[in-house]
C-alpha cells in the first residue's frame, strides 16, 4: 500500500488538475456569454433611446438608469468621483461599505487607479474602475494550475527516485541474504573441525586457548551471517539488555586489541544494572560494534583508550556513549560523518556510521548523535524505553 500511495497521489493530482481546467474553462465560456448578452442589451437600449422621435426628459432618465443597471451586471468595480476627487457613486465593490462617504471607498480609489487609468472629464467627474471577476480569475487560476503542475512534477521525480532507491535496496537485501546462506555451509564445517581439534588437543593448554578464540570467532561469524539475513526485513521488538550487549561488544574486541606497540584499551563504565528496552539485539549489537570499530580505526597507529558508558535514559530507555581519546573529527567533517559512502580512510567503505544511525533511528526509533567534545570522538546512542 505504501508503494502505491505516491502513484495514487499523482493520479489524483492529475485528475484534480484536469477537472479544475475543465470547470474553469466552462465558467469562462459562461461568463463571456453573459457579458456578450449584457453588452447587446446596453447597445439595444442606447439605440432605442436614440431612435425615439422626441424623448421626454423622464424617458431619458429612465433609459440612462437602465443602462447603468445593465453595466452593473458586468461585475466591474467602479467608483465615480467629482471634480474635487470625492466619491459620489459606487458599484460592485469587493467589500461591505456604507456608501460613497465611507473612508474605505476613498482609499480603494487609489487601488483602482493602479490597475486602470480613470476615464471621464476631471473638471466634471471621473470613473475609476478595476477588473471583473472573470479577468481576476484569468490572472490567478493559471498560476495556481502551474503551481499544481510543478508540484506534480516534483512528486513524480520523487516517486521515480524512491522507486529506484527501493529497487537498489531490494537487490542489496537479496545479495546480503544470499551471502548469509552461502556462509552457512563453511560455518557448519568449521564447527565440526573445532570440535575435532578439541578432542585431539585436550592435553595442551595453549592449543585449548587458541581453540577457544577460534570457536569465539566462528560464533561471531554466525552472528554476522544472521545480521545479513535480517537486512531488508522488519526489525524485531524483543526485550534487549543494553548493559549486557555493551559488555559483550567490549569483551569481544578487548581480546583482539594490540597490547604491545600502540596499545589500545577498551573499558565499560556506568550502571551495571540491566537496562532492558524493546528492540532487536542482533541489530543493536551491530550498531555498537560499528562505533567501536570506528574508534579502533581512529586510534590505529597511535594507541589510546575507548570507553563504553551505559546509563539510564531520562523517562526510561538507555544511553550508550562510545568515546575515544583520538584526534577527533574536524568541525568541517562533522556534518558528513553519517553520510553513506563518506570515509576518511583510503580503504574505507563509509557505511559503518550510516548503518549505525539507520539501525538506531529507523529500527529502534532512537537517536545517534555526535557529541561535541574537547578530545576524541564521542557518540551517543539514545534508545527509548
Amino acid at each position: 500500500m505504501r508503494r502505491s500511495a505516491p502513484v495514487i497521489l499523482v493520479t489524483l493530482g492529475l485528475l484534480a488538475l484536469l477537472g479544475s481546467y475543465v470547470w474553469y474553462t466552462q465558467r469562462v465560456v459562461e461568463e463571456m456569454g453573459r457579458a456578450a448578452r449584457q453588452t447587446a442589451e446596453v447597445v439595444s437600449r442606447v439605440y432605442a433611446a436614440a431612435a425615439a422621435p422626441t424623448p421626454a426628459p423622464a424617458d431619458n432618465d429612465a433609459t440612462l438608469f437602465e443602462v447603468i443597471a445593465a453595466l452593473r451586471g458586468f461585475g466591474v468595480p467602479m467608483v465615480v468621483t467629482d471634480s474635487a476627487g470625492r466619491p459620489t457613486a459606487v458599484d460592485n465593490l469587493p467589500f461591505a461599505h456604507t456608501g460613497p462617504a465611507d473612508p474605505r471607498v476613498a482609499a480603494y480609489v487609489a487601488e483602482l487607479d493602479r490597475l486602470n487609468a480613470p476615464v471621464g472629464d476631471p473638471a466634471f467627474q471621473l470613473v475609476h474602475f478595476g477588473r471583473s471577476r472573470l479577468a481576476s480569475g484569468l490572472n490567478v487560476i493559471p498560476l495556481l494550475q502551474a503551481a499544481l503542475v510543478a508540484i506534480l512534477i516534483a512528486i513524480g521525480v520523487a516517486v521515480l527516485r524512491t522507486r529506484g532507491r527501493a529497487e537498489r535496496e531490494r537487490v542489496w537485501a537479496g545479495m546480503a541474504r544470499e551471502a548469509a546462506h552461502q556462509l552457512g555451509t563453511p560455518l557448519s564445517s568449521l564447527h565440526g573441525w573445532v570440535e575435532l581439534l578439541r578432542e585431539r588437543e585436550e592435553g595442551s593448554l595453549a592449543n585449548s586457548s587458541a581453540l577457544t578464540h577460534v570457536a569465539t570467532d566462528v560464533e561471531r561469524l554466525e552472528r554476522v551471517a544472521r545480521r545479513f539475513e535480517r537486512i531488508g526485513r522488519p526489525p524485531r521488538r524483543e526485550p534487549v539488555n543494553v548493559t549486557e550487549v555493551a559488555a559483550q561488544v567490549a569483551g569481544y574486541y578487548r581480546q583482539r586489541l594490540p597490547t604491545l606497540a600502540n596499545r589500545i584499551t577498551i573499558a565499560t563504565e556506568g550502571t551495571s544494572d540491566a537496562l532492558v528496552i524493546p528492540g532487536d539485539r542482533v541489530l543493536l549489537e551491530w550498531a555498537m560494534e560499528s562505533l567501536v570499530k570506528n574508534a579502533i580505526d581512529a586510534l590505529s597507529g597511535r594507541g589510546g583508550s575507548i570507553v563504553l558508558t551505559v546509563s539510564a535514559g531520562s523517562g526510561g530507555g538507555a544511553t550508550v556513549r562510545v568515546a575515544d581519546d583520538g584526534e577527533g573529527i574536524p568541525p568541517s567533517l562533522r556534518r558528513k560523518v553519517f553520510s553513506a559512502g563518506f570515509s576518511t580512510k583510503e580503504s574505507g567503505w563509509g557505511i559503518g556510521l550510516s548503518l549505525a544511525r539507520r539501525i538506531v533511528e529507523e529500527a529502534h526509533h532512537g537517536r545517534l548523535a555526535l557529541v561535541t567534545s574537547d578530545r576524541g570522538a564521542v557518540f551517543d546512542i539514545i534508545l527509548p524505553g
